[in-house]
């Protein structure tokens, strides 16, 4: 499982109901097709390579053999076209629980609390404390809640269906065709765009799907992440992995992130296994597939239903595969990538070092002229008094490098790195109507109307969400830098930010601080009126604060 790195361009879908009858249609044709393969082989292998969706030959042969984790047997196949279809007409009326807690949400005026509250219902009925305690980054945790609707209206097979139809998929960029079988995991992957005739065979065929970016095409799962991030002060991702009745997709690995495994539908069989060693606690990399031989026992082994929640540090080997009586969907939420101490001195110490070379004569002083005659690993096991006397000047100087350690302009290149890595806020209804999104100005008879809005020294503001936007200095002016103009995408846009005049630096700290509250624009600690007047019209205009009322024409 892998934290999404490539993200569908920036633009909210609203949610539309599935067409249960087309998904239907879809999922018999590939049934229908499964049963005459054997028959028509070559046929297909001509209208397959007219297509240039030609599958991998791992895949045609394990169709030829009597494998019980690819061939599909006729009343296996009919069992679960019945169970899908049923997952289908839930997915229709799913969502009522979800949708009531992020409109309870919406209501929470402070974003954070927005964050706390969201992650405490992930989680539940773990208390949060306890949770990052006792739990967080040390072992994995198994919720079983025996309540298959929990979470709901998240994501379902019959919106991947829906995606599938309405947008723009590509194969390798939003979706993975993958399998693991006999030790072995292939990827699958035709060029273009993947289209439900060909996604929905390679599926009856007995490959996993993987949807690497969930949020760039649910609104719903977006809403989340966005949320969570707040959460973490780290981004947020996720991927939705649908499997096939007993197969599995993945070979066992450990990722590089803390990992949320969320069962929407169906069951899957999980092991978790300890790190190898310490070198692998809480690893910076994720590592390559391992055989079955290389991991040992796992320390935990269950079977997730619809509901039910498993979370694990980086570093747990882990490995998930279907049973044979039922299909898998989950979506993994995913964080804390490259978010270590270890990633932030590697900001603070190469700064530090350049500022103590400047100001500490001590830094300058040539080496000895002869420590290449002493040092070194052909010179490591030598007992010479001159490598003691080294390795003392070298620890003096590492001592006396922390007084130069620029730490919290190291923390505001990370939270740049982190405002780049977000995803934009989806605003609530009452945000959008008080921010520039709901301004009145529109294209009407003719000709533009209601473009003038004012703000005024009596309008009282406030940001938008607490980790919208952050002061930052390059030594010589002051930035802003936000998220709101983000892409769903992953890195699509380059980071965004507006310099902010000196003398209006006080009142955007003032604003940052004031959060959840809202302030007058004339109580801004600018120099002038003009300057606290101007400031609020820049951040309105870029989308990062809202009024506490919707703006009237001037």
């Amino acid at each position: 499982m892998l934290t999404s790195t490539a993200l569908e361009p920036a633009r909210q879908h609203e949610h539309s109901r599935p067409n249960t009858a087309k998904l239907l249609h879809s999922l018999s044709i590939a049934s229908e097709k499964f049963e005459q393969t054997l028959q028509k082989v070559t046929s297909k292998k001509k209208k397959r390579k007219e297509n240039g969706i030609q599958p991998p030959k791992s895949i045609k042969k394990a169709k030829m053999k009597p494998m019980v984790k690819q061939v599909i047997k006729s009343s296996q196949r009919e069992e679960r076209l019945e169970r899908l279809e049923e997952e289908v007409q839930c997915g229709e009326k799913s969502g009522e629980a979800l949708e009531a807690l992020l409109s309870d949400l919406a209501k929470v005026s402070n974003s954070r609390e927005r964050a706390s509250r969201l992650f405490q219902w992930l989680i539940h009925p773990i208390p949060s404390m306890s949770f990052f305690g006792d739990t967080w980054e040390k072992k994995p945790v198994l919720i079983k809640r025996q309540n298959p609707d929990y979470y709901k209206g998240l994501f379902s097979t019959a919106e991947f269906d829906r995606i599938l139809r309405q947008d723009d998929v590509q194969y390798g960029v939003n979706l993975d065709v993958t399998s693991y079988t006999n030790g072995k995991r292939d990827t699958h992957n035709p060029p273009g765009r993947a289209l439900p005739f060909t996604v929905w065979e390679f599926y009856e065929s007995g490959c996993s799907l993987r949807m690497l970016n969930p949020q760039a095409f649910s609104s719903t799962v977006w809403s989340v992440l966005s949320i969570l991030q707040e959460q973490f002060g780290s981004m947020a991702g996720a991927n939705v992995y649908l499997t096939p009745p007993g197969t599995q997709g993945f070979a066992p690995h450990y990722d590089d992130i803390e990992a949320f495994v969320v069962q929407l539908e169906g069951k899957k069989h999980w092991r978790v296994y300890n790190p190898r060693s310490e070198d692998e606690v809480l690893p910076v990399v994720s590592s390559p597939n391992f055989s079955q031989s290389e991991i040992g026992k796992p320390i935990l082994e269950v079977v997730l239903e619809a509901g039910d929640l498993l979370y694990f540090p980086r570093g747990f080997i882990h490995q998930g595969d279907c049973l044979p009586d039922a299909h898998s969907l989950h979506i993994t939420v995913s964080s804390y990538q490259r978010n270590s101490w270890g990633n932030l001195l590697a900001k603070v110490v190469p700064a530090a070092l350049e500022m103590a070379m400047e100001e500490d004569v001590d830094f300058r002083r040539g080496l000895p002229v002869d420590y290449l005659t002493y040092m070194g690993v052909q010179n490591s096991d030598e007992e010479d008094p001159r490598r003691a006397q080294f390795l003392s000047r070298i620890e003096e100087l590492m001592k006396k490098l922390s007084t130069f350690a620029p730490v919290d302009a190291a923390v505001d290149q990370k939270a740049r790195d982190y405002l780049h890595d977000c995803l934009p806020p989806m605003l609530t209804a009452e945000e959008r109507a008080s921010s520039v999104q709901g301004a009145p100005s529109r294209w009407e008879d003719g000709e533009a109307v209601d473009v003038g809005v004012t703000i005024r020294g009596h309008t009282r503001v406030r940001l938008i969400r607490s980790g919208i936007a952050r002061l930052c200095s390059d030594g010589e002016a002051v930035w802003l830098y936000y998220t709101a103009d983000n892409s769903r995408v992953y890195h699509k846009e380059e980071p965004k930010s507006i310099e902010i005049k000196a003398e209006q630096t006080d009142g955007m700290e003032f604003l940052i601080h004031a959060y959840p509250k809202f302030v007058t624009v004339g109580s801004l600690p600018c120099e002038s009126a003009e300057d606290k007047v101007s400031l609020a019209e820049l951040l309105f205009e870029k989308g990062l604060i809202h009024t506490a009322e919707p703006l009237q024409r001037s």
